[in-house]
């Protein structure tokens, strides 16, 4: 048993699935087949509820920025600028921040999460919603027959280092609570579609911070724990940990925060070596700094959620992204049935999310299905507690993060293909969105 806990496990092995009878932690019994070490516990019920407002964040941040969205670069929001917020404001199905990550849910569903990330790619390049930036450019390299991961090389691809994984990696931690290498695993797979790099990252550390998010509401343990997911070399942590560090200088005061961040990552060419729109641009859609502001909001919010949205999106630059990355977190520390009423009151339960098979229901119920496979492969198990609710038992792991690459020296391509029989798969038009 784990030291220092008083807990009666009873646990009988049927088939796949272990019935426990458990307090919080446990040493489970190997001859159980359950992993060893220690396990982090949810009850099915709770995952749910903190998984809905997951979602519920992601729509209200993007739709309480999205009318300020890349009007302010390289300036915070003056006050009187922040839209107010409307309850109906929470129906976002048209949002790109929401509906390209279905796609990856999509694949997952289909093809389970051992699918490769070339039906990965086949995939993406059949969806029919138009696309900006890295996602627009990975999915012309991969309609053009350049199969992943090249089609996020940044020989291929000029914006790998743009903020695109990073806006649509929430579904990866929404489907694995406490599970980290989940979220890194599935960044291999569906980042590298078109990012690479600090690009790639930018979402590994969304994610991680959204699997930690299930057991903790603590938003500085939150950061630290998406820190672990990506390699501390890059300057995508280095972005992260300054403002870890300025946050603690300037406790009260975000506006001295932004300005510190805006002098070193905005006007700061050495880390701007691969903005798209160069080293000096006013426009920045760099991965790093837009991930500051997520940061910033989950900080100087402190655990608000009217506060964290609104800091997230006075940022600037990707002032819709950010504050769905921002408010989809937060919200999961707090669960549906916790929010405030106004984020949730004029939910339309039947609108459809664009380019995809899913309404807020059956979107629900895909996370459902999904986080069930993804506890049993990260070798958890669902069990039942004393009150006969069902548990999921997950395995603590220590983050895996991807190797040290950066766009400005990458590394070889893999000289990736599709075959014809591959591209015989995709549908979509060849033709690039105008």
């Amino acid at each position: 048993m784990a030291k220092g806990l008083v807990i009666v496990l009873m646990a009988i092995a049927v088939g796949l699935s272990v019935v426990f009878i458990v307090g919080c932690q446990y040493d489970p019994l190997t001859s159980l087949g359950v992993a060893t070490g220690t396990v982090r516990c949810i009850t099915v019920a709770d995952y749910t509820d903190k998984m809905k407002a997951g979602w519920v964040g992601q729509m209200a941040g993007v739709g309480w920025g999205g009318p300020t969205e890349f009007k302010f670069k390289g300036q915070i929001i003056p006050e009187d600028k922040m839209p107010q917020w409307q309850p109906k404001l929470i129906n976002q199905f048209r949002q790109d921040d929401i509906y390209v990550e279905m796609t990856f849910l999509r694949t997952l569903e289909l093809y389970g999460f051992d699918c490769s990330i070339r039906q990965a790619g086949i995939d993406f390049a059949n969806s029919g919603y138009k696309l900006w930036h890295a996602n627009r450019n990975g999915r012309d390299n991969l309609r053009k027959g350049i199969a992943p991961p090249d089609s996020g090389h940044p020989q291929f691809n000029t914006h790998a280092d743009d903020i695109d994984y990073q806006i649509e990696a929430d579904y990866s931690g929404l489907i694995a609570p406490g599970m980290p290498n989940v979220a890194i695993e599935l960044g291999e797979k569906f980042g590298r579609l078109m990012n690479y790099g600090d690009g790639l990252y930018g979402g590994q550390f969304v994610g991680g911070m959204y699997a930690e998010a299930f057991f903790e509401n603590d938003m500085e343990k939150i950061v630290l724990a998406g820190l672990k997911c990506i390699p501390k070399e890059s300057q995508y942590a280095e972005c992260i940990r300054d403002v870890l560090a300025w946050y603690k200088k300037n406790p009260d005061d975000w506006e001295k925060t932004w300005q510190l961040i805006n002098e070193k990552y905005h006007l700061n060419a050495a880390y701007r070596r691969f903005s798209c729109s160069g080293p000096k641009g006013e426009f920045n859609i760099d991965a790093k700094i837009n991930g500051a502001y997520i940061v910033m909001g989950l900080l100087y919010g402190k655990g608000d959620p009217d506060e964290t949205i609104i800091i997230s999106t006075r940022c600037g630059q990707d002032s819709d992204c950010n504050p769905s990355n921002a408010g989809g977190i937060l919200f999961t520390t707090i669960g549906f049935e916790n929010l405030p009423a106004k984020f949730k009151s004029a939910l339309n339960p039947e609108g459809k999310f664009s380019h995809t098979p899913y309404n807020f229901p059956t979107l629900v119920k895909v996370c459902e299905e999904l986080v069930r496979r993804a506890v049993e492969r990260a070798g958890g198990r669902v069990g039942k507690d004393r009150e006969g609710e069902d548990v999921f038992a997950i395995a603590i792991r220590k983050p895996r993060p991807t190797k040290l690459e950066q766009c400005w020296e990458a590394g070889p391509v893999a000289n990736s293909k599709f075959s014809e029989e591959e591209m015989a798969q995709i549908k979509a038009p060849q033709q690039v969105n105008k």
